[in-house]
């Protein structure tokens, strides 16, 4: 008779206020990064692991809203070759995953972060029930390390709030194979973020953050960035604390821009911004310095802008957004969303 175990996760997208450009072997980042967890863009995974005779490696069944997905196998397995070494009794499961998302899907959000998070919590609550043991103390760590060897980010969506990835001095406890929360008591104004997805292009990226992330081996720009990013990680807990709101927002917009400067001056180069992205970017730009609406942006790799702005003035950023912003979006497409609390066991 087989046996079987059963767990279930939602895991958030997060977004990176210092973005993580280049990285090593081992999934290991060029520099820290500092990440916000998001709260209604989620990620929900089930696993279903059943006992089978010993075997090369796991029979996988995946499905993504109801329906499978050939596609996404690649990955998957990719990521289950990857933990195999430290989570070997994989080799002896029948996997059956399914997974939904709580946004659309190639909308520019980080999918890849929510989905490997819950998945890596799935099999490490599984583990947990296989050998019959759990080490709570370690729990979110262990699904840390593992979320990143298949999606960088998603180290960062094992946690909520604000969370940092890679190592840096500034941090206390940071490090490159996990990420850590960022525990530091931040003032009353950075407590708790709202964030705007602009859904500016719905398409598929033209390049991959893989290869993206390729791009920083040999880019003329490489260390200057890596200090530079260090440099702004401090910088940006340092106003998060004192509450200079000023300086996180333009520390937030030179993050973002910096990203694609690094993106356009690479061998090959991409231009992933699109007119309206340039548009919304002079809009929020307007709306803080001019109307002294306390609002920023931020951008991951592609077109789609994150309105970033405190949670005093959201009621103001939710007209600004209608009034300003909405017509910007594919088919007056955005999602509100703001600063969440991380990952949930689904009984």
């Amino acid at each position: 008779m087989s046996t079987s175990y059963h767990a279930a996760w939602s895991a958030p997208s997060n977004i990176a206020f210092i973005k993580y450009w280049g990285k090593y072997a081992g999934q290991i980042p060029a520099n820290a990064s500092l990440s916000m967890s998001l709260d209604a863009c989620t990620t929900r995974t089930e696993v279903t692991a059943e006992r089978m005779p010993f075997k090369d490696f796991p029979d996988i069944n995946f499905t993504f809203e109801g329906e499978e997905k050939p596609d996404f196998l690649p990955k998957i397995e990719h990521f289950i070759r990857a933990i195999l070494p430290e989570m070997p009794w994989l080799i002896e499961c029948r996997l059956r995953i399914s997974s939904s998302n709580t946004f659309p899907h190639s909308s520019g959000i980080a999918s890849s972060a929510s989905a490997f998070a819950a998945l890596a919590l799935c099999l490490t609550d599984i583990e947990s029930q296989w050998n019959n043991s759990a080490d709570k103390g370690r729990f979110f760590r262990t699904a840390s390390h593992r979320a990143r060897l298949g999606s960088g980010s998603a180290a960062r969506s094992v946690f909520g709030g604000y969370t940092v990835w890679g190592k840096d001095k500034c941090v206390v406890g940071s490090n490159n194979g996990y990420a850590v929360p960022l525990d530091d008591p931040m003032d009353d104004d950075f407590a708790r973020l709202s964030d705007h997805i602009l859904l500016i292009d719905r398409g598929q990226k033209s390049v991959s953050s893989t290869a993206g992330h390729a791009l920083m081996n040999n880019h003329p720009y490489a260390e200057a960035r890596f200090q530079r990013a260090s440099d702004n990680l401090h910088s940006m807990i340092t106003a998060m604390r004192s509450g200079d709101q000023q300086r996180f927002f333009d520390l937030l917009e030179e993050e973002a821009l910096g990203l694609h400067a690094l993106m356009m001056s690479s061998q090959p180069n991409y231009i992933l911004m699109r007119p309206n992205t340039l548009a919304a970017i002079e809009r929020i730009r307007h709306a803080r310095i001019v109307d002294h609406i306390p609002v920023g942006f931020t951008l991951d790799a592609g077109a789609n802008v994150h309105v970033i702005s405190l949670t005093e003035a959201k009621q103001t950023v939710d007209e600004f957004v209608k009034s300003e912003l909405k017509s910007l979006c594919a088919n007056d497409m955005y999602i509100c969303d703001q600063m969440g609390t991380g990952p949930k066991s689904i009984t």
